[in-house]
């Protein structure tokens, strides 16, 4: 969870778009980041590849009236809501976009071209039928910033205990460092999220930034295999709760639009 998500980039700066309050170059370059292209293949109507502008505004036009977040892992299929099809393949890209007002799903396929050294990154949405039906396990902004308070506290205390380094000054350091790093020039919600969701990413983000400088700084003071494996255990639930609650966050703004609509 070191980097944002491509799934997040493009539901948020999709969804600003379609509300109208950013224009496609906007959305697009905000979108793309630092990959070199982006493509959609299999949109209805056409036979090949297109580009992320042509690609939204179809959508649009077909009915998408907002774009939800999944963030599934074995054994947690997060922010899916089927076919089969359409979930084996978010699972193995660990990401997908839902369309909210049309039947169909985005899931990322990453390639590397270009020689050594001077290497760059394109990305190919595969569009696909999705089921319309209720997401799986995606909690609301107030009860995905409860549990991350909760689990950051817990997950803190055993980690604490077990002398594990992401647990200490130390990671929170390399947090500060990471983030200051990762966020320069970039907002973490486009607009049109409330502040609770920028919030509630945020906290996201940062828990998930101590699972993983807990895992990659070695095992601290847990050698045993026992002690590692009670900080496999103290570390998987909340990283679990911090994927949960940066699908609230991202699908905040589609949420709510849908209770005004009930």
């Amino acid at each position: 969870m070191l980097s944002e998500p491509r799934s997040g980039r493009l539901a948020a700066w999709g969804n600003a778009l379609l509300a109208g309050l950013v224009s496609p170059d906007d959305a697009v370059l905000a979108i793309v980041g630092e990959d070199a292209v982006h493509r959609v293949e299999g949109l209805p109507g056409e036979s090949a590849p297109v580009g992320l502008t042509l690609a939204l505004g179809r959508l649009r036009s077909l009915g998408a009236t907002g774009l939800r977040v999944a963030l599934p892992t074995s054994g947690h299929p997060l922010g899916l809501s089927g076919p089969p099809a359409f979930n084996a393949r978010a699972l193995e890209a660990e990401e997908a976009v839902i369309c909210y007002g049309v039947a169909l799903g985005l899931v990322p396929e990453v390639y590397e071209a270009g020689p050594t050294g001077d290497v760059h990154v394109e990305v190919v949405w595969h569009c696909l039928p999705v089921r319309e039906a209720p997401p799986a396990d995606v909690p609301s902004l107030g009860e995905a910033e409860r549990e991350l308070a909760e689990a950051l506290r817990d997950a803190t205390a055993v980690l604490s205990r077990l002398d594990v380094a992401g647990s200490g000054p130390v990671a929170e350091a390399a947090v500060d460092a990471y983030r200051a790093r990762a966020e320069r020039g970039r907002e973490v919600l486009a607009p049109g999220y409330p502040p609770r969701a920028v919030r509630v990413l945020e906290l996201a983000q940062r828990v998930g930034l101590l699972v993983s400088v807990a895992y990659e700084n070695g095992p601290g003071g847990a050698v045993s295999a026992s002690e590692m494996g009670a900080r496999a255990e103290a570390l998987r639930p909340v990283e679990r709760t911090a994927r949960r609650a940066q699908v609230a966050a991202y699908n905040s703004v589609v949420e709510e639009r849908e209770k005004g609509v009930r």
